[in-house]
């Protein structure tokens, strides 16, 4: 008999005492209640770690995601693949605000990480145990899986579901969230190929990005002083600039994966 978890994000909708009423008809049902709204990425952490089945399948809550479609997945998942990850069809959302950054975005990570998934934001995937056991995602990282995970490319299916209207809550992706993927896009590589768990990596990708600023600037206070070296000068610092940006950006994120692992990404409250 399969057994299914529901997690909560810290919510105050009453969605908490909704799945309890359940829960008291279904003994297949456990509620992980975490003890404070984590975010997506750690109640995902929180489902893959409570799960019990074999194979662990997620969806979103507000009912855009169809339950009816989960058995195309697993039936991927049977033809030896350990992800299965939904692909949205006729999706029912603004085009310039929504789909077509969220295109650019998919496009990006499939480049960067080599895995074939082109909609990483549907919530419908499927899962074997083993990918997922330890995962601890930091604030943000969902939007990167199942590449964040490291699992082998080869083993990476993507299939066509169903977009339904969105049956409650609102989406908080946008525009602005392009950059904040871009930003977070930059250090991926290096956590899905090294698995980087170091923060001494970290701590140098920082010390590097701050001694980038300080040549950028130096170069740009000679130029003030120098007749004839401004466009040379402007040059050099734009590029040590954007250097030290992604050297910031990449420590950044590789030591918020390394307090993740070390520390979890959620507490809870209780299991029902």
């Amino acid at each position: 008999m399969s057994r299914s978890t529901t997690r909560r994000r810290g919510s105050r909708d009453g969605t908490l005492g909704r799945l309890e009423a359940l829960a008291a008809t279904d003994p297949h049902l456990r509620i992980v209640d975490l003890d404070g709204n984590f975010g997506e990425a750690a109640a995902l952490s929180a489902g893959f770690a409570h799960a019990r089945g074999t194979v662990i399948v997620t969806l979103d809550g507000d009912g855009q995601n169809d339950p009816a479609d989960i058995p195309r997945l697993l039936a991927r998942l049977e033809d030896g693949f350990d992800v299965v990850s939904g692909r949205r069809v006729e999706r029912r959302e603004a085009f310039l605000s929504r789909v077509l950054p969220s295109r650019v975005a998919n496009w990006l990570i499939a480049r960067a990480t080599g895995v074939p998934v082109y909609d990483c934001g549907c919530g419908l995937k499927a899962y074997r145990r083993e990918v997922v056991v330890g995962a601890q995602l930091p604030r943000g990282m969902n939007r990167f899986l199942p590449a964040i995970l490291g699992v082998d490319p080869s083993r990476v299916a993507e299939v066509p579901v169903r977009d339904r209207p969105r049956g409650g809550g609102q989406s908080h992706y946008g525009l602005e969230r392009g950059f904040v993927v871009c930003r977070d896009l930059v250090a991926l590589p290096l956590l899905v190929r090294r698995r980087a768990r170091t923060r001494a990596l970290a701590r140098t990708l920082g010390t590097t990005g701050a001694v980038l600023t300080g040549v950028g600037l130096a170069a740009l206070a000679s130029a003030l002083v120098r007749p004839g070296t401004h466009g040379i000068a402007l040059a050099a610092t734009l590029a040590a600039l954007l250097a030290a940006a992604a050297g910031r950006a990449i420590g950044h994120n590789v030591d918020r994966f390394v307090t993740a692992q070390e520390e979890g990404v959620f507490r809870v409250r209780g299991v029902v």
